[in-house]
Protein backbone atom coordinates (compact mmCIF):
# COMPACT_ATOMS: atom_id res chain seq x y z
CA UNK A 1 0.00 0.00 0.00
CA UNK A 2 1.20 3.51 -0.78
CA UNK A 3 0.02 7.09 -0.55
CA UNK A 4 -1.89 6.68 -3.81
CA UNK A 5 -3.90 3.62 -2.78
CA UNK A 6 -7.38 3.93 -1.31
CA UNK A 7 -8.78 1.04 0.72
CA UNK A 8 -12.30 1.46 2.08
CA UNK A 9 -15.70 -0.03 2.72
CA UNK A 10 -19.20 1.40 3.02
CA UNK A 11 -21.75 0.17 5.56
CA UNK A 12 -25.47 0.87 5.42
CA UNK A 13 -26.36 2.44 8.80
CA UNK A 14 -29.72 4.25 8.96
CA UNK A 15 -29.10 5.53 12.52
CA UNK A 16 -25.94 7.63 12.28
CA UNK A 17 -26.54 9.22 15.68
CA UNK A 18 -26.03 5.81 17.29
CA UNK A 19 -22.81 5.29 15.31
CA UNK A 20 -21.59 8.74 16.37
CA UNK A 21 -22.21 7.78 20.00
CA UNK A 22 -20.24 4.54 19.56
CA UNK A 23 -17.38 6.44 17.93
CA UNK A 24 -17.04 8.83 20.87
CA UNK A 25 -17.21 5.96 23.37
CA UNK A 26 -14.47 4.19 21.38
CA UNK A 27 -12.20 7.24 21.65
CA UNK A 28 -12.61 8.65 18.15
CA UNK A 29 -11.98 12.33 17.49
CA UNK A 30 -13.89 14.56 15.10
CA UNK A 31 -11.47 15.85 12.47
CA UNK A 32 -14.05 17.62 10.29
CA UNK A 33 -17.48 18.63 11.62
CA UNK A 34 -20.59 18.04 9.51
CA UNK A 35 -20.21 19.74 6.14
CA UNK A 36 -22.20 19.85 2.89
CA UNK A 37 -20.45 18.42 -0.17
CA UNK A 38 -21.16 19.01 -3.82
CA UNK A 39 -19.43 16.64 -6.21
CA UNK A 40 -19.22 16.71 -10.00
CA UNK A 41 -18.08 13.63 -11.89
CA UNK A 42 -16.71 14.12 -15.38
CA UNK A 43 -16.59 11.94 -18.47
CA UNK A 44 -14.51 12.00 -21.62
CA UNK A 45 -16.02 12.43 -25.07
CA UNK A 46 -16.47 8.69 -25.49
CA UNK A 47 -18.13 8.21 -22.08
CA UNK A 48 -15.49 5.61 -21.22
CA UNK A 49 -14.63 6.53 -17.62
CA UNK A 50 -17.59 4.99 -15.78
CA UNK A 51 -17.59 1.96 -18.06
CA UNK A 52 -13.96 1.29 -17.11
CA UNK A 53 -14.27 2.06 -13.40
CA UNK A 54 -12.46 5.41 -13.66
CA UNK A 55 -13.47 8.47 -11.64
CA UNK A 56 -12.56 12.09 -12.38
CA UNK A 57 -14.24 14.18 -9.70
CA UNK A 58 -14.32 17.79 -8.58
CA UNK A 59 -15.50 18.26 -4.98
CA UNK A 60 -16.49 21.38 -3.06
CA UNK A 61 -16.96 21.40 0.72
CA UNK A 62 -14.89 23.76 2.85
CA UNK A 63 -12.24 23.49 0.14
CA UNK A 64 -12.08 22.34 -3.49
CA UNK A 65 -10.35 19.13 -4.59
CA UNK A 66 -9.77 17.30 -7.86
CA UNK A 67 -9.59 13.52 -7.61
CA UNK A 68 -8.67 10.69 -9.96
CA UNK A 69 -9.56 7.10 -9.08
CA UNK A 70 -8.66 4.03 -11.08
CA UNK A 71 -10.60 0.77 -11.37
CA UNK A 72 -11.08 -0.99 -8.04
CA UNK A 73 -10.85 -4.54 -6.74
CA UNK A 74 -13.35 -5.69 -4.10
CA UNK A 75 -12.75 -8.39 -1.48
CA UNK A 76 -15.10 -9.01 1.47
CA UNK A 77 -16.87 -5.75 0.74
CA UNK A 78 -13.62 -3.74 0.91
CA UNK A 79 -12.54 -1.87 -2.22
CA UNK A 80 -8.93 -1.06 -3.06
CA UNK A 81 -8.04 1.27 -5.91
CA UNK A 82 -5.48 3.81 -7.09
CA UNK A 83 -6.35 7.35 -6.00
CA UNK A 84 -4.62 10.70 -6.49
CA UNK A 85 -6.05 13.94 -5.18
CA UNK A 86 -5.00 17.58 -5.24
CA UNK A 87 -6.49 20.66 -3.61
CA UNK A 88 -7.35 23.47 -6.02
CA UNK A 89 -7.86 27.12 -5.16
CA UNK A 90 -10.93 27.77 -7.34
CA UNK A 91 -13.70 25.24 -7.99
CA UNK A 92 -15.25 27.18 -10.88
CA UNK A 93 -11.92 27.79 -12.61
CA UNK A 94 -11.04 24.08 -12.34
CA UNK A 95 -14.41 23.23 -13.87
CA UNK A 96 -13.62 25.50 -16.84
CA UNK A 97 -10.19 23.92 -17.24
CA UNK A 98 -11.66 20.41 -17.30
CA UNK A 99 -14.24 21.40 -19.89
CA UNK A 100 -11.59 22.98 -22.09
CA UNK A 101 -9.57 19.77 -21.86
CA UNK A 102 -12.53 17.92 -23.36
CA UNK A 103 -14.22 16.57 -20.24
CA UNK A 104 -17.87 17.22 -19.47
CA UNK A 105 -20.03 16.93 -16.32
CA UNK A 106 -21.64 13.51 -16.18
CA UNK A 107 -23.23 13.47 -12.73
CA UNK A 108 -23.71 15.71 -9.71
CA UNK A 109 -24.06 14.17 -6.26
CA UNK A 110 -24.52 15.68 -2.83
CA UNK A 111 -24.06 14.61 0.76
CA UNK A 112 -23.46 15.79 4.29
CA UNK A 113 -20.31 14.31 5.84
CA UNK A 114 -18.87 14.20 9.35
CA UNK A 115 -15.31 12.88 9.63
CA UNK A 116 -13.70 11.05 12.55
CA UNK A 117 -10.32 9.47 13.21
CA UNK A 118 -10.12 6.16 15.07
CA UNK A 119 -7.30 3.63 15.34
CA UNK A 120 -5.43 4.70 12.19
CA UNK A 121 -8.62 4.79 10.13
CA UNK A 122 -10.78 7.59 8.82
CA UNK A 123 -14.44 6.99 9.65
CA UNK A 124 -17.01 9.20 7.95
CA UNK A 125 -20.74 9.44 8.57
CA UNK A 126 -22.39 10.19 5.25
CA UNK A 127 -25.95 11.46 4.87
CA UNK A 128 -26.78 10.65 1.27
CA UNK A 129 -29.96 11.61 -0.59
CA UNK A 130 -30.95 7.91 -0.64
CA UNK A 131 -29.87 6.92 2.89
CA UNK A 132 -27.16 6.97 5.55
CA UNK A 133 -23.81 5.20 5.35
CA UNK A 134 -20.60 4.79 7.31
CA UNK A 135 -17.41 4.77 5.24
CA UNK A 136 -14.20 3.46 6.80
CA UNK A 137 -10.83 3.99 5.13
CA UNK A 138 -7.51 2.46 6.20
CA UNK A 139 -5.74 -0.85 5.82
CA UNK A 140 -8.01 -3.88 5.44
CA UNK A 141 -6.93 -5.12 8.88
CA UNK A 142 -7.61 -1.75 10.52
CA UNK A 143 -11.00 -1.53 8.82
CA UNK A 144 -12.00 -4.93 10.20
CA UNK A 145 -10.80 -3.93 13.68
CA UNK A 146 -12.85 -0.74 13.67
CA UNK A 147 -15.95 -2.51 12.37
CA UNK A 148 -15.65 -4.83 15.36
CA UNK A 149 -15.00 -2.03 17.82
CA UNK A 150 -18.09 -0.15 16.62
CA UNK A 151 -20.23 -3.32 16.67
CA UNK A 152 -21.07 -2.90 13.00
CA UNK A 153 -20.38 -6.48 11.98
CA UNK A 154 -24.02 -7.06 11.06
CA UNK A 155 -24.25 -3.98 8.84
CA UNK A 156 -24.32 -4.74 5.12
CA UNK A 157 -21.06 -3.90 3.34
CA UNK A 158 -20.84 -2.33 -0.08
CA UNK A 159 -17.77 -2.26 -2.29
CA UNK A 160 -19.51 0.08 -4.73
CA UNK A 161 -19.05 3.83 -4.97
CA UNK A 162 -22.01 6.00 -4.02
CA UNK A 163 -22.67 6.63 -7.69
CA UNK A 164 -22.49 2.89 -8.36
CA UNK A 165 -25.10 2.36 -5.66
CA UNK A 166 -27.11 5.15 -7.29
CA UNK A 167 -27.20 3.20 -10.55
CA UNK A 168 -28.50 0.14 -8.68
CA UNK A 169 -31.14 2.17 -6.84
CA UNK A 170 -32.29 3.82 -10.07
CA UNK A 171 -32.67 0.44 -11.75
CA UNK A 172 -34.54 -1.11 -8.80
CA UNK A 173 -36.90 1.83 -8.27
CA UNK A 174 -37.28 2.77 -11.97
CA UNK A 175 -35.94 6.29 -11.45
CA UNK A 176 -35.06 8.36 -14.50
CA UNK A 177 -33.30 11.44 -13.11
CA UNK A 178 -29.55 11.85 -13.63
CA UNK A 179 -28.23 13.50 -10.48
CA UNK A 180 -27.91 12.18 -6.94
CA UNK A 181 -29.33 15.21 -5.13
CA UNK A 182 -31.53 15.77 -2.11
CA UNK A 183 -34.12 17.55 -4.25
CA UNK A 184 -34.41 14.59 -6.62
CA UNK A 185 -34.95 12.12 -3.76
CA UNK A 186 -37.39 14.32 -1.85
CA UNK A 187 -40.43 12.19 -0.98
CA UNK A 188 -38.92 8.93 -2.31
CA UNK A 189 -38.68 6.00 0.13
CA UNK A 190 -35.53 3.95 -0.49
CA UNK A 191 -35.56 0.57 1.28
CA UNK A 192 -32.31 -1.24 2.02
CA UNK A 193 -33.21 -3.85 -0.59
CA UNK A 194 -32.93 -1.14 -3.28
CA UNK A 195 -29.13 -1.18 -2.89
CA UNK A 196 -28.86 -4.83 -3.98
CA UNK A 197 -28.28 -5.40 -7.67
CA UNK A 198 -30.73 -7.64 -9.49
CA UNK A 199 -29.42 -11.08 -10.43
CA UNK A 200 -30.88 -10.79 -13.94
Amino acid sequence: MNAYTETETKLYCPDLSDVARRLILAGATVTTPRVYERNVRYEDAGETFSANGIVLRLRQDYRARLTYKGPGQVSDGIMQRHEAEVEVSDFDAMHVILQNLGYHPHLIYEKYRTTYELDETEVVLDEMPYGNFVEIEGTAAAIEQVIGKLALGEARRYGHSYTGLFDIVKANLSLSFRDLTFDNFDGIDVPETAFVASES
